[in-house]
C-alpha cells in the first residue's frame, strides 16, 4: 500500500470518530498494542526533544524504504508518535518528503494536544523527514 494510501485509510478512519476524546481514546489503544523498543535504544541519541515525557525514534533504511519505531513512557505520546512512525514505515525517501503530516490538522489532532505535545509531534515529523532526506541524498547505509 503506498504512503498516499495508508494516509487516505488513516484520515478515513479517524474521520468517523467525531468526538475528540473518543479520538485519543482510539489512539491511546493502539499505542497500548504498539511494542516497545528494547532497552538499548532508548538512549539520548534516539531521544526526540521537546516533549515533556521521554519520546524515542529509531529509523532504519533497507531496501530502498525506510522504517521508523518509537516509544514513550506517555501513552498518548506513544500513540500520537505512532501514528506519523506507522504511516512513513515503509516508504521511499521521496515519498516522505512529498507526503507532509497535514492530515494530523485535518482529522483534529493538533488541536487538542497540548504546546508540548505538539512540538513533540513537530519534532518527530523533523526527524522523520531529515532521516528521509539523507536516505535520498545516499548518506545512510541500509541494514
Amino acid at each position: 500500500m503506498s504512503l498516499v494510501e495508508k494516509r487516505d485509510q488513516l484520515v478515513e478512519e479517524l474521520s468517523f470518530i467525531d468526538d475528540p476524546q473518543e479520538r485519543f481514546a482510539y489512539i491511546i489503544d493502539e499505542a497500548k498494542g504498539q511494542s516497545s523498543l528494547a532497552d538499548e535504544y532508548k538512549i539520548d541519541a534516539f531521544r526526540i526533544e521537546g516533549c515533556q515525557s521521554n519520546l524515542w525514534l529509531v529509523p532504519r533504511f533497507e531496501d530502498g524504504l525506510c522504517y521508523f519505531e518509537t516509544d514513550s513512557d506517555a501513552v498518548i505520546t506513544k500513540g500520537v508518535a505512532g501514528l506519523l512512525t506507522n504511516l512513513y514505515s515503509g516508504a521511499t525517501p521521496l515519498e516522505i518528503l512529498e507526503n507532509e503530516p497535514d492530515f494530523l490538522t485535518e482529522v483534529g489532532i493538533t488541536q487538542h494536544l497540548t504546546p508540548n505535545r505538539r512540538n513533540g509531534l513537530s519534532n518527530v515529523w523533523v526527524k522523520i523527514k531529515t532521516f528521509a532526506e539523507l536516505c535520498k541524498a545516499g548518506e545512510v547505509s541500509a541494514v
